[in-house]
């Protein structure tokens, strides 16, 4: 009991030091203490009071284009299904037989009917059961045993679920993010690929790193530097809902593509990194777009869920297979860092110490924000 006492009130503490960070003026920013990426309590108090109630991107809409296409997916307690059935509309389903809570579904494919390799009951693609062996005088019915169904939206060809019964819509928060992606057509990019890792790393840090500019030539000076050096990175519009910056390329880069024809030389010349919070970081260019979404699983370990998506048929299938290798080593160099960082916040010494001006870490200051609005004061 004496023990449960200390662990509520250094979680308190904590909550508090949150909030002192998230009020200070941009200038005087600072990094959150490493405690909050290693504290176990601080972590389920999280998944409580915002990370299991909040919307997550799971994945492309055009992963599933077909009628019975699917994917499997988790968030947190909740295996998940997402399909698209009969009627074209995507869900998101839960992944459990209503049986025994057998999962019905493993990795992706298409099929005209989901199957429990246990007991063999089966489930239509909108989730309705279709057939309970040997179970006619026991009360099985279509009506009680359909396979429960989560919020499910899509918005510029993102698949967001959210598994709180009670969420508020999400597309009509994302109105100014629209306003920034607008020109590129995101929801007409073509998904080529789909990766998925696990990092021992805290969600926040991938999140973090994802979004600030600082490392760019520091950490990636021959995947990176040459086309978004640090240097050339400008902060982007923000609101309650999501952080932005502008990765822009010097005139001696090469150029990245075409892309939609509606866009600005500058939007050319620039890769759009944005943060829809809490956990979805993407990357938009003109003729590629790739999303990273990060599945908290513990205090210490994520699970990376990253697609990669192109601009109609512009790039040929050697500059996509580019694409993907150098994405697979700028992950690569990401991670390696945030994973030797994750061993060492441990240490009482782990600093708290001043964010980069605004252009290079000004969403993190942001980020933290919302972090402090999930804690009513």
């Amino acid at each position: 009991m004496k023990m449960q006492l200390i662990q509520k009130q250094r979680v308190a503490e904590m909550v508090e030091t949150l909030h002192q960070v998230a009020a200070l003026p941009e200038a005087e920013a600072q990094c959150l203490p490493g405690w909050f990426y290693t504290d176990p309590e601080f972590f389920d108090l999280e998944v409580r009071t915002f990370l299991s109630k909040e919307w997550h991107c799971l994945g492309r809409a055009d992963e599933i284009p077909q009628p019975g296409d699917y994917f499997t997916a988790q968030l947190f307690d909740e295996p998940l299904l997402v399909v698209r059935g009969d009627d074209e509309q995507i869900r998101v389903l839960s992944n459990l037989c209503r049986h025994r809570g057998m999962p019905i579904a493993e990795g992706s494919g298409s099929t005209r009917k989901f199957v429990c390799s246990y007991h063999a009951w089966s489930y239509a693609r909108d989730g309705e059961l279709l057939n309970a062996p040997r179970m006619r005088d026991k009360g099985v019915t279509k009506g009680s045993c359909a396979l429960p169904e989560f919020r499910c939206e899509e918005w510029n060809g993102f698949i967001y679920a959210n598994i709180d019964d009670d969420a508020e819509p999400l597309a009509p928060r994302l109105e100014q993010l629209e306003v920034l992606l607008g020109n590129y057509e995101t929801d007409r990019m073509r998904h080529v690929a789909t990766f998925e890792e696990d990092w021992h790393t805290n969600w926040k840090c991938l999140v973090e790193n994802f979004m600030e500019a600082y490392h760019l030539s520091v950490v990636h000076p021959e995947t990176l530097h040459h086309y978004t050096p640090t240097g050339l990175s400008r902060k982007a519009l923000s609101d309650d809902t999501f952080t932005a910056y502008c990765a822009n390329y010097p005139s001696s880069a090469e150029a990245r593509g075409v892309g939609a024809p509606g866009l600005t030389e500058d939007e050319r010349r620039r890769s759009t990194l944005f943060n829809v919070f809490p956990a979805q970081v993407a990357s938009q260019a003109a003729t590629l777009l790739v999303s990273l979404s990060i599945k908290p699983l513990s205090v210490d370990c994520i699970r990376v869920r990253w697609t990669l998506s192109t601009y109609e048929n512009e790039l040929t299938q050697d500059e996509l297979e580019e694409r993907i290798a150098l994405w697979h080593e700028v992950n690569r160099e990401d991670r390696e860092k945030l994973e030797k960082m994750q061993l060492a916040l441990s240490s009482r010494h782990a600093p708290s110490g001043h964010l980069a001006p605004s252009d290079y870490e000004g969403t993190i200051w942001d980020f933290y924000r919302y972090l402090s609005r999930q804690y009513p004061v």
